[in-house]
């Protein structure tokens, strides 16, 4: 069982254990709960410890951050092959491949998904926990928390300045201006199932976007987004709604024998652990299909450059 270990400084003696869970670490009210009623969930100094204990500088503080119960529903394994570029204790972040799902589908049960994959590398009693998710036809980074006290600290933390994640992806024509943030609302689009749209009365959603390159020619450019917001399909929505649907988006631009999906892929991550609180950044390579796109449009002589090299640093 993974555990958080914390040596109680001067400026924390006199809190209870419960306010030190509930307040430095973010449990929450269930999680804590739970603990108590754990026979090693909570340890001070090696002995079992419950919520009103007052705590004292130099004391030794020993949490359980590990799932006490397995998922509502179990994983089905699957032989997937799948990209893990970095990993501890507590959480990992994986390079999906095009493709693949996060979670296994009811229409589709049989078809990769990230859950069935790690639960297969993993086995048994691995409990799928993703903390960002990605549609299908899209690559890239994903991170995946090992406990649900992790994936609670990661909620806190995304879409603010601690959690950061950039996409690379090859949308038609030439976004104007070439630099700029999309402010739009997003709601579903009820002539669709799956479809969303812009339209006022819908959650606000804000992606960052910069035009990397582009090729005139063949009315094509490269382009680097950041999403603020974690609305549904929400980057391939804005870059349509401003004329520049995304290359191979069959939902909401049109297919194109180039790639045979929306040319889109998660490519850097920066984050702070949830944990140790140092920062970690991840990049991921462009996959085979949007690299040889990148290679054939967006290489010229004018020195244009598009950056496809994967690397993590801490």
């Amino acid at each position: 069982m993974e555990r958080i270990t914390r040596t109680i400084t001067p400026d924390e003696d006199g809190l209870t254990v419960r306010r030190y869970l509930r307040g430095k670490l973010r449990f929450s009210a269930r999680a804590v709960s739970r603990l108590t009623r754990a026979e090693t969930g909570i340890l001070v100094n090696g002995e079992r410890a419950f919520t009103v204990r007052v705590l004292h500088a130099g004391d030794c503080l020993q949490v359980e951050t590990g799932d006490h119960r397995g998922p509502k529903k179990p994983l089905i394994p699957g032989n997937w092959p799948l990209s893990i570029l970095w990993e501890d204790e507590h959480f990992l972040i994986l390079d999906k491949p095009a493709g693949m799902t996060s979670h296994a589908s009811n229409f589709d049960p049989d078809a990769p998904n990230v859950g069935g994959a790690l639960a297969y590398l993993r086995g048994d009693g691995f409990v799928f926990h993703p903390v960002n998710r990605l549609d299908r036809g899209t690559s890239g980074l994903m991170v995946v928390a090992k406990s649900g006290y992790i994936h609670d600290r990661f909620r806190w933390m995304l879409h603010s300045r601690v959690f950061q994640r950039e996409y690379r992806a090859i949308c038609t024509g030439r976004p104007e201006p070439p630099r700029g943030v999309a402010d739009l609302p997003i709601g579903r689009d009820e002539r669709s199932v799956v479809a969303r749209m812009v339209r006022p009365d819908g959650a606000r959603a804000v992606t960052e976007y910069e035009t990397l390159t582009h090729n005139a020619g063949a009315a094509l450019s490269m382009v680097r987004l950041c999403p603020r917001t974690g609305r549904t399909h929400q980057l391939r929505v804005h870059m349509a709604h401003m004329g520049c649907a995304l290359l191979g988006d069959w939902l909401y631009g049109a297919e194109t024998p180039l790639i045979a999906r929306p040319a889109l892929h998660s490519y850097r991550l920066e984050l702070c652990h949830p944990v140790t609180e140092e920062r970690l950044c991840v990049t991921a390579p462009l996959p085979e299909d949007m690299r040889r796109l990148a290679e054939t449009y967006f290489r010229t002589g004018e020195g244009n450059h598009v950056d496809m090299a994967g690397d993590v640093s801490l």
